[in-house]
């Protein structure tokens, strides 16, 4: 390949016809890549050797060069630990269905001590692969900027897996035992409160949780990290229609009690028996006909200028209330 001083060009500062070198940037004369026939060069040529050019011009400089890079063959990938977008097959570049995928090293772990779903595979940076309840478990390596790309979010602590769906329960199995605790949620739409409430209620030994199948927060991976696990856990039951369900627990024996900013004090009921704890939604509250379904609207006190809890705050220090009295 020639240097690139010697293609024609304004920027080219090659001799002219007498030998003399030409003004640098100066259009005009015989191309200084062009020498008259007999012509001997100016001075000796250091570096690569002259090509000869014609009117191809940059193409002989692709010729010369070889096949582009992108033609070469890759190396053949290893078969030992793989690493960062090699570590999954093609098939998987695109994000996991989020009901079959968590993250987190608490929702992993819980999902693996519970049982409920099974866990296909694991991906894990070097330092989280070295937890210890990882011990017998296949984990396969991965960077931290592909895990980021396949949870979405930053949050994985490491580790990501590939689980199956989430096993909602029956809802009419959380009323069979004696003296149930079950939280409702009406049309909670936040994950994190989701998560948030799940980890207080499996904490305090509820019964189950009770969702709207429309218009609510599922279990996300998100929810389960919020939960710290808890979810693969306490058993959680999707609901057509949350005023009938509160009917078919009044039918079973239980008390519901509803969650609002103006109710009797919440120490005031024994929750002795069966107990539902009804949380409304984030801003709206309790709808029209689900509080009317309730036995009992309880509010917390509120002493300060803030005028109202989050709901997940709100359903923790209710929780422990009826935790205490029972």
């Amino acid at each position: 390949m020639s240097p690139r001083g010697g293609s024609g060009g304004s920027g080219g500062s090659g001799p002219d016809d007498e030998g003399r070198p030409g003004p640098r940037g100066k259009r005009g004369g015989k191309s200084p890549g062009r020498k008259p026939e007999g012509a001997k060069p100016a001075g000796r040529q250091t570096g690569k050797r002259r090509t000869a050019r014609d009117g191809a011009g940059a193409a002989a400089d692709r010729d010369a060069a070889g096949p582009p890079r992108a033609g070469r063959p890759k190396p053949a990938r290893s078969r030992g630990v793989v690493r960062g977008r090699d570590a999954t097959p093609p098939r998987e570049v695109t994000r996991p269905d989020a009901a079959h995928f968590l993250y987190g090293r608490n929702p992993i772990r819980e999902a693996l001590r519970s049982g409920r779903r099974p866990v296909n595979r694991v991906w894990a940076t070097t330092s989280a692969a070295r937890e210890p309840w990882l011990e017998g478990v296949l984990v396969e390596a991965a960077d931290g900027d592909w895990l980021t790309a396949r949870a979405g979010t930053d949050a994985h602590q490491g580790l990501c897996a590939d689980v199956g769906e989430y096993p909602y329960v029956d809802e009419a199995s959380l009323l069979t035992g004696p003296n149930p605790l079950i939280v409702v949620l009406d049309e909670v739409q936040d994950p994190q409160n989701l998560g948030a409430i799940a980890r207080t209620a499996e904490a305090v030994g509820a019964t189950g949780l009770v969702l709207p199948r429309h218009r609510s927060a599922e279990v996300t991976p998100a929810a389960a990290k919020a939960s710290a696990g808890a979810v693969e856990h306490l058993p959680i039951a999707q609901v057509r229609n949350v005023a009938d369900f509160l009917a078919d627990a009044k039918g079973a024996g239980c008390w519901i009690y509803g969650a609002a900013a103006k109710g009797a004090p919440y120490r005031q009921p024994d929750y002795e028996g069966g107990v539902v704890l009804v949380m409304g939604a984030e801003g709206k509250g309790l709808r029209p006909r689900v509080r009317a379904m309730c036995d009992e609207i309880v509010a917390l006190p509120l002493r300060g200028r803030i005028e109202s809890l989050n709901v997940s705050a709100a359903a923790a220090a209710l929780l422990y209330g009826v935790l205490d009295a029972r």
